[in-house]
């Protein structure tokens, strides 16, 4: 933990805007160093000019290679772009335009020139997708999330309307690759006053605001009176939340309405680096602190600034872990969606706690377990076989009132405002309903941390199979399984879970850092959850040397 988590940033702490900028145009990426090429992780390639990692160039090769796949796959229709307010997201939106443009790609852009969150892109490709079989529409979403702000991102989301899958991102990024190392010779680009004026406008967030009571019951909230202070970190949900409150005429208040790049506002994530991740609580000390104070909401909320995760704090639990919000949010839908069909599953990451497990079983449902990376809830959610996706990094969404989707990216506006519901509905909050959870399920405890890992470790881990791990016993629990592949789709973990009647870890290898990351969790108390992470280490090192 750094000494000044959850203070305010000092000047120091800051980027410098013109140095970012300038970097983005002037750095030339060596297509040779690994660090420097086009790489697409599970929420696309993200990297800092400053580094030679997120350039003009690499946003005009990937812009070019998402062209040639589409044109591949046969989409025709209209390409929906939005940005957050991250620093590098506007001169990676004009680099994008421009070579969209020059390919002749129509290309759709917010009708007020302003941000544009990730499930605001995702709900408006579904909606202009809806009965059509031809000219269907795709996006991209330029937002690195969560990251600081040195930090740029570039995601691509198919007709689909959530995350590409794995075929689509390796395919792309291999094609950038070969243009950057030709000197992105093959890109085909127009003046940014051609592209400008070639765009065609959509209003993103009028279709959006107006469209949520089909997916929540804004009546209640706004007649039950529930007061919310609503936080978008500085990010693309800054006006959405504003409209949201005039449209719905909810007692909602903005709570910071500033959009500074360098996020001068924020408290130090616990790294100490500024992060705008809402499921910290050192990077929502502010929002915290707030609900500490007077007796001014009953609910508040966060997002990040792409506002595809929430945060959720309550008077009566603080931030909310994403996990319990997860499990409560499950408890209280699948309870309250009478037009969901009965064989409406639920889908959870395997990463994400076993309370889910239990709570689904209890609701008489079938749980669907994927590996880490929203991409797998996409199918169950577009055809509503899937009524909620959610991943423990406060990442989820779920299906409209009457069984149908809402989204297939993670929706963090949709997420805080189904607190709200939950509060109005009920007369509790989403903390009170965990409770209530616990009492009849057990209260587990969860941790992650990181193990150090070299290169060769980290993919030998990733290759791991059943019969590697010889261990029978984990923290005095017999092992019931042994998992590199998730239950839920078949699909490579791509690390290795182990799970007990009580406990379980998960170990995946860092894609940016030479770490693995040990999930872990245990319904018998801290200390045993200690004693699983301690032995996780030994079952992990032990498959490894094998």
């Amino acid at each position: 933990m750094h000494e000044r988590a959850g203070q305010i940033a000092r000047p120091e702490d800051l980027v410098d805007l013109a140095a970012l900028e300038r970097a983005y145009y002037e750095i030339t990426p060596d297509p040779s160093d690994p660090g420097q090429r086009v790489v697409f992780g599970t929420s696309g390639h993200r990297g800092s000019s400053l580094d030679g990692g997120f350039n003009e160039a690499h946003i005009a090769a990937t812009t070019q290679a998402i062209v040639e796949q589409r044109a591949a796959a046969g989409i025709t229709g209209p390409l929906m772009m939005g940005r957050d307010t991250h620093a590098l997201s506007a001169p990676a939106w004009r680099t994008a335009l421009e070579v969209l443009a020059g390919n002749g790609v129509t290309v759709l852009v917010d009708s007020r020139d302003g941000f544009t969150p990730t499930p605001a892109i995702s709900r408006s490709i579904l909606a202009y997708n809806r009965g059509r079989d031809r000219g269907l529409a795709d996006g991209v979403l330029i937002t690195p999330s969560h990251n600081p702000p040195r930090d740029g991102g570039f995601k691509y989301n198919p007709p689909s309307g959530g995350p590409a899958d794995s075929d689509a991102t390796k395919a792309i990024a291999t094609r950038a690759n070969e243009l950057l190392a030709a000197g992105n010779t093959g890109v085909r680009r127009v003046s940014f006053t051609e592209a400008r004026a070639a765009a065609g406008a959509a209003d993103f967030l009028g279709d959006y605001v107006d469209d949520l009571p089909s997916a929540l019951d804004m009546d209640a909230i706004r007649d039950a009176g529930v007061r919310i202070g609503a936080d978008p970190l500085g990010g693309a949900s800054v006006a959405y939340w504003g409209e949201i409150a005039d449209r719905h005429r909810l007692n909602l208040t903005v709570v910071n309405p500033v959009v500074d790049p360098q996020f001068a506002f924020m408290p130090l994530d616990a790294d100490g680096k500024i992060r705008m991740d809402c499921s910290s609580p050192s990077a929502m000390a502010s929002l915290i602190r707030a609900m500490e104070g007077a007796d001014r909401y009953d609910i508040a909320t966060g997002n990040d600034a792409d506002a595809d995760r929430h945060g959720v704090v309550t008077r009566d639990g603080g931030l909310m872990n994403p996990n319990h919000y997860l499990a409560a949010s499950i408890a209280y839908l699948f309870s309250h969606r009478q037009a969901w069909g009965a064989g409406v599953a639920v889908g959870k990451t395997l990463v994400s706690s076993s309370m889910i497990d239990r709570v689904v079983a209890g609701l008489g449902r079938r749980l669907i377990e994927v590996p880490v990376g929203f991409k797998y809830f996409v199918p169950g959610l577009l055809d509503g076989s899937v009524g909620f996706g959610g991943e423990e990094s406060a990442g989820a969404s779920f299906l409209r009132l009457d069984g149908s989707v809402w989204s297939t990216d993670k929706d963090g506006l949709l997420l805080a405002l189904l607190a709200s519901e939950i509060f109005a509905v009920t007369g509790e909050s989403p903390s009170a309903l965990y409770k209530g959870l616990t009492e009849q399920y057990g209260a587990p405890a969860y941790a992650r941390l990181d193990a150090p890992a070299s290169r060769e470790q980290k993919a030998r881990l990733s290759a791991l199979s059943p019969a590697d791990v010889t261990a029978t016993s984990l923290a005095g629990e017999a092992i019931e399984q042994t998992l590199t592949n998730a239950p839920g789709n078949g699909e490579a973990i791509g690390g290795l879970k182990v799970v007990t009647k009580n406990a379980w870890f998960a170990a995946r290898p860092s894609g940016t850092e030479d770490v693995y990351k040990i999930y872990a969790e245990s319904f018998l108390g801290a200390d045993h959850l200690a004693q699983v992470q301690s032995e996780a280490k030994m079952v992990v090192s032990a498959a490894l040397a094998g």
